[in-house]
């Protein structure tokens, strides 16, 4: 999916990836357009994942309304990355959530997405995997040939079950892929309608109650091809309000500070953001990667203003990746990628 005319392997990518942003509009956004005419610069439409992170403790204890009370904040849940970088092209979010893959997706062809990546929220872990079910016998990746496999399409978990088909020897062509939502897996997995899934929390680990793990994103990360959970920023904030965007990272690196200061304040933020139990939310944290804020910032991953981090590198690859995998139509260069990084202001607005 890509920016006027969405790129992909199929009309069905397209079709779901519109429809994805149309209930994000109807569930999510229906402030939006009050906000713009209300609230005109002192507005932030910020998109999120239902998925355990510092993101879910900046929204819980509403870290950014506090250091920015003249501002109207709207939070707006989605599923995928599909539909933030459809909410993107229609103009309705200044910040959001999105995956190394859809963003690597939405900065290449000929009309990028005009946003550019600020933060990293989290680097992909045991918290996105790839499940079998155990009625199905299958012990390995391998063992997947010739079976229905769902993924949510143009996400992080569809790069790295592409990934760890390759790895295993297995095209595409050897298995049916099937482009489903979370819940949606859910439903299918129950009903038998497929044989195994990638997916992250909390969906992972309904399916780990009567499934067998194959991969995971970390074991596939360590093996070269690691994805992250990225924080994008539109062209029209950076232009408009750079500020508003130093105050956002700055309570970014807050939330990623305490998740390792205050581990019990951090597991009651996010066990009811995502309704859940303390005890299911410890544990769902305990999959993810967190960085620090220094880390953030760091070579090793976004970098600082002037000298981009490894993340150059990850993202590029991911989109030449893609490409190879006849995904999208042609990777973006790297200077493209570059140009794609929003770093002024790094590393000291993090502190």
């Amino acid at each position: 999916m890509s920016r006027s005319t969405p790129q992909g392997p199929s009309r069905r990518l397209l079709l779901a990836g519109a429809l994805a942003a149309v209930t994000a509009a109807a569930t999510g956004c229906s402030s939006d357009s009050e906000a713009s005419s209300s609230g005109g610069s002192k507005r932030l439409r910020i998109g999120y994942f239902a998925f355990p992170s510092g993101d879910l403790l900046v929204k819980n204890k509403k870290l950014l309304e506090k250091e920015l009370p003249d501002y109207k904040i709207t939070w707006i849940k989605f599923d995928s990355g599909a539909s933030v970088n459809q909410a993107f092209l229609g103009k309705s979010l200044d910040i959001a959530a999105l995956g190394s893959s859809p963003f690597a997706r939405g900065i290449s062809g000929s009309s990028p997405i005009p946003y550019k990546v600020a933060f990293v929220l989290d680097v992909a872990g045991e918290n996105e995997a790839l499940v079998a079910r155990k009625d199905a016998g299958i012990s390995d990746v391998a063992g997947l040939k010739g079976k229905t496999i769902a993924t949510p399409f143009a996400s992080t978990s569809h790069y790295s079950l592409l990934a760890a088909l390759e790895t295993a020897g297995l095209k595409t062509s050897d298995v049916k892929l099937v482009d489903l939502q979370p819940q949606a897996i859910i439903a299918a997995w129950q009903r038998g309608d497929i044989d195994a899934a990638y997916v992250w929390l909390p969906t992972l680990d309904e399916l780990r109650k009567t499934g067998t793990q194959l991969t995971s994103s970390k074991e596939i990360g360590a093996a070269g091809k690691p994805t992250l959970d990225l924080a994008v920023v539109s062209d029209e904030l950076i232009s408009r309000d750079p500020k508003a965007i130093d105050t956002w990272r700055k309570v970014e690196a807050q939330a990623l500070s305490l998740l390792k200061s205050d581990p019990d304040g951090s597991v009651k933020a996010v066990a009811a953001e995502l309704g859940i139990s303390a005890a299911d939310a410890k544990a769902q944290l305990a999959q993810g990667v967190f960085l620090t804020p220094d880390e953030v910032a760091s070579a090793d991953w976004l970098g600082t203003d002037g000298s981009p981090g490894k993340l150059l590198g990850y993202v590029t690859d991911t989109a030449e990746f893609l490409a190879d995998q006849k995904q999208i139509d042609a990777a973006p260069s790297e200077d493209a990628v570059r140009k794609a990084f929003y770093l002024k202001g790094l590393p000291d607005v993090l502190k």
